[in-house]
């Protein structure tokens, strides 16, 4: 097996553990019923689609066809390394955010019954834990995949999602918990401890 075939089988398979890590909890939040779906719009999937192309379709293509390979360049072992590294890490913090919100999760904009503000575990350090987590999915395919577009695509893709979403995200919560949510961000950062 090449280098350049183990890393994108490596990809692969982060992306397969990604939604069955998910599954459990999405059939446990959709037991919870939702108080608000305001911002359940089509802003809001169109974000959503232009995230998963950049971290599921462009990486998805290139990776099965090696297209477009006029853009790719030779990994390096090190490389590859950092990328599962990178990946795994990704993975456990996606899990752990699941695991921390319970049935307050939800893949777009809404606020469950009996929403409760979530301010220990992973959430104790960021607000955004869960961006976070794609954030370093995004840095993984960088690494993993050795191609100028499907290898970026995570950050465009995603990082358009999060700069429209995440503002509007806060305000809900805002909204949903006034002083405590103030007092939540007055004390934490949004997705990287201590820095941003």
């Amino acid at each position: 097996m090449t280098l350049l075939t183990f890393a994108k089988l490596a990809w692969t398979l982060g992306v397969v553990a990604w939604f069955v890590l998910r599954l459990p909890f999405q059939r446990k939040a959709r037991r919870a019923g939702v108080a608000d779906a305001r911002r359940r719009n089509l802003r809001e999937m169109v974000l959503l689609t232009i995230s998963t192309c950049g971290l599921g379709v462009v990486p998805a293509i290139y990776a099965s066809s090696g297209f477009p390979a006029s853009l790719s360049y030779a990994p390096s072992p090190l490389q590859v390394g950092a990328g599962v590294v990178v990946f795994l890490a990704a993975l456990w913090l996606f899990w752990r955010t699941h695991s921390d919100l319970g049935r307050n999760w939800s893949v777009t904009l809404e606020l469950r019954e009996s929403h409760k503000l979530i301010t220990t575990g992973v959430y104790s350090r960021v607000r955004h834990p869960m961006y976070s987590a794609f954030f370093l999915w995004a840095l993984a395919q960088a690494l993993l995949l050795p191609n100028l577009v499907a290898g970026l695509s995570g950050f465009v893709g995603f990082g358009i999602l999060y700069f429209f979403r995440v503002g509007e995200e806060e305000a809900m919560m805002r909204e949903a918990f006034g002083a405590e949510y103030d007092a939540y961000c007055a004390r934490t950062k949004r997705v990287i401890p201590f820095i941003c």
